[in-house]
């Protein structure tokens, strides 16, 4: 699991998916696809993540983990249904203990030097910097990340085409996550050419960084 996560910070975006329809799947997984993204976190915000993370993965040309993982019970239905990878919104140990026992690739969410050294603790290297802009963006990531030279971030939570490029040309930022090529609103409209276009425009954002 850890080389399909590596393989998904190397997209340097990850697409942060709330879906209601299960039926949906799979024209988004195809609509990311073409885009030039193949990943996705789907947040387990709706009732039909676990379903949604299932037909995705089970595709074979889609990378997906799960994320709003705040239990042990979501970690084990995600990998059941073929996540690869897990993301927290914040610092729950019994959550990132339980993963790394099992060798399953977690972020968990940091917004503190505190929840940074808890991570240093766990052995993680690499966490999800959220919510990033509400908490100060980049001028925070820069201050609270300067002491701790051997960890990455994925700043989450106010990412988008407009700052998108900026987050990534930071020496911190192994990727961002971001929802402003998927919202749900587009999803449960069925614009999967907008969200196409969305994405390859991100794509197109991250190679000049």
């Amino acid at each position: 699991m850890w080389e399909k996560f590596k393989k998904v910070i190397g997209h340097r975006i990850v697409p942060v998916v709330a879906i209601q329809e299960v039926e949906n799947a799979t024209p988004l997984a195809e609509a990311l696809i073409a885009g030039g993204l193949p990943c996705a976190e789907i947040t387990f915000r709706t009732a039909a993540a676990e379903a949604v993370i299932e037909s995705m993965a089970g595709r074979g040309d889609m990378l997906v983990g799960a994320g709003t993982v705040l239990k042990i019970e979501q970690v084990k239905m995600a990998i059941d249904a073929g996540a690869c990878f897990i993301v927290a919104p914040g610092f729950n140990p019994t959550v990132v203990e339980y993963c790394i026992k099992h060798a399953i690739p977690v972020t968990p969410g940091v917004a503190t030097p505190t929840d940074i050294e808890k991570a240093i603790g766990f052995g993680l290297d690499i966490v999800k910097f959220f919510p990033a802009e509400a908490f100060g963006g980049l001028k925070t990531l820069q201050a609270i990340s300067a002491p701790y030279t051997m960890m990455k971030f994925i700043p989450t939570g106010g990412i988008n085409a407009g700052n998108v490029a900026e987050y990534l040309r930071h020496p911190k930022v192994a990727a961002v996550g971001g929802s402003w090529m998927v919202s749900s609103s587009l999803i449960s409209g069925g614009q999967f050419e907008t969200i196409t276009r969305l994405t390859k425009e991100a794509v197109a954002l991250a190679e000049k960084s």
